[in-house]
């Protein structure tokens, strides 16, 4: 693992996943497993939690349409437009996730027959745009998909941050036990 190129997914890690290797002495190649595995975990529970809460409580729909509503919300299709001060940037920042998190609403809910869309057959292509075009759409559960994924990418940080922490004790607990049980099977003399 080259660690520093571009096409490495945790390559912008591999400097400090290094320096806690070392730290405690956990293999790297272990922590990286950890890590990894941490990150999508802390990736799924949020869409979860938030998108229960958010159903549950009733915000979905209110939030998004106070969002799209305001004179000032645009779909942010690009960074081109750069803002200029932090509220601008704020809002540039939560329109771009909420289109995002509207085209990947309409992905899974047509996928797996959920948020309110019809599940397509195997193999068809959604059409996507089709379904995020459509007039008075956010609402119900793809308002609450739309929530759930904005809050997700709002808490990546905390994510990196928590995976990063945890990654050398979930080594020790269950990757490193795991990966010796698979070793030793292999090691084992044959009678």
């Amino acid at each position: 693992m080259s660690g520093s190129g571009p096409s490495s997914k945790f390559g912008a890690y591999s400097g400090a996943l290094k320096a806690i290797s070392a730290r405690t002495g956990t293999p790297l190649s272990s922590l990286i497993l950890s890590f990894g595995i941490l990150h999508e975990v802390t990736a799924v529970a949020p869409l979860f939690i938030a998108f229960y809460g958010s159903r549950t409580l009733g915000v979905g729909d209110k939030l998004i349409k106070a969002i799209t509503e305001d004179p000032t919300f645009q779909v942010a299709e690009s960074d081109e437009a750069r803002p200029k001060d932090l509220t601008q940037w704020g809002k540039h920042k939560l329109s771009g996730w909420v289109a995002e998190g509207d085209r990947w609403a309409a992905r899974v809910g047509t996928r797996y027959g959920i948020f309110g869309y019809e599940k397509r057959a195997p193999g068809e292509k959604a059409d996507v745009d089709a379904l995020t075009h459509k007039p008075g759409h956010l609402a119900g559960d793809v308002a609450n998909a739309v929530v759930a994924y904005a809050v997700t990418k709002a808490l990546l940080p905390v994510r990196i941050g928590l995976s990063l922490y945890l990654a050398p004790g979930f080594s020790r607990i269950a990757v490193e036990p795991i990966r010796k049980f698979v070793v030793g099977i292999f090691r084992r003399p044959t009678p």
